[in-house]
């Protein structure tokens, strides 16, 4: 009895021990299945960092080169489709104004053709911080009915002209025309860069027959309809426009690949600057127009990519 006794017993430990074994060989299945969850949160971590970047909310206004607004323009229609929830407002001016304004505080973002250096004086300018977003080319454009003839001038013939050495396109195998000077303002940064590249510094004449105006699209409208018009837009204002005509300086043709090697003279950065580091809002703009994804955008509109070039200035 006493054997049958311990006989049952015995069973029923090993009973116990072979459920307790196998109880124990369930538990641990849960952690072959590991690898689905954290895919999962890989996942869940692009989704967050897409959420955050379409989440970044804002406004920001920006002024000054209206040899830059297009770009900006352009930029802000692509912008929004990845940061549908900041605002962007856009306007012209000149460099001189937006360099006024970002100083001052009215604006976010202030766009120049010229270092900020040139413009204000230093104790202001030291506020601000650059950032060149692309080149610019600036192309002397005359009226159509002078490029059937005149097509590439000397620096020095340019020279000549804009300070009113040289009055009629006779003297530059053109016709017997009288040269009305087409220009912009002082406050302008493309004036600024014409003057220093183009001219050699010397500057515009006031006694010579000429127009000046507010911004680079009515420039160029102004040439196109004056016979015997010459002045100065950016390359970026003469893509599939055959309204007015590019000049050559010295034989060298205004077009991004003789920029980009640093034969063609007249160019420079284009600048965005803040007042101090930007805010969230006007980092993610900047920051988007200088990315490699929107390069191509960029010379397609005749601006040139900063990291292209051969020379620096």
């Amino acid at each position: 009895m006493k054997l049958k006794k311990l006989a049952a017993i015995t069973l029923s430990l090993l009973m116990i021990g072979s459920i307790a074994t196998g109880c124990g060989k369930k538990e641990n299945k849960p952690a072959n299945t590991n690898s689905k969850p954290a895919n999962t949160e890989q996942k869940n971590d692009k989704k967050d960092s897409e959420k955050k970047t379409s989440d970044i909310s804002g406004s920001l206004t920006a002024s000054g080169s209206s040899a830059l607004l297009p770009l900006c323009q352009d930029a802000a229609d692509k912008f929004k489709e990845s940061y549908p929830n900041i605002s962007v407002t856009l306007n012209a001016g000149g460099s001189g104004t937006g360099l006024k304004q970002v100083a001052d505080g009215s604006v976010d973002i202030g766009n120049s053709d010229v270092f900020a250096e040139e413009k204000l004086d230093a104790a202001v300018a030291k506020d601000l911080v650059d950032h060149k977003v692309c080149t610019i080319t600036m192309a002397p454009i005359v009226n159509n009915d002078i490029a059937s003839q005149v097509k590439d001038l000397t620096k020095q013939q340019l020279i000549d002209v804009f300070t009113g050495k040289i009055a009629n396109w006779k003297e530059l195998g053109g016709p017997d025309e009288k040269i009305l000077l087409v220009t912009r303002p002082d406050s302008s940064g493309t004036r600024a860069l014409f003057t220093k590249y183009a001219l050699d510094g010397n500057q515009e004449s006031s006694t010579a027959s000429y127009l000046e105006t507010d911004n680079s699209g009515e420039l160029l409208e102004t040439v196109k309809t004056n016979k015997g018009a010459i002045g100065y837009v950016a390359l970026s204002y003469l893509v599939n426009n055959k309204d007015v005509a590019p000049i050559s300086i010295d034989g060298v043709a205004p077009t991004l690949e003789n920029t980009y090697s640093g034969e063609y003279p007249v160019w420079g950065y284009e600048h965005m600057y803040t007042k101090g580091e930007p805010s969230e809002a006007a980092k993610a703009f900047i920051d988007f127009m200088m990315s490699d994804d929107y390069a191509q955008n960029m010379e397609a509109q005749g601006y040139g990519v900063a990291s292209k070039m051969k020379v620096d200035r």
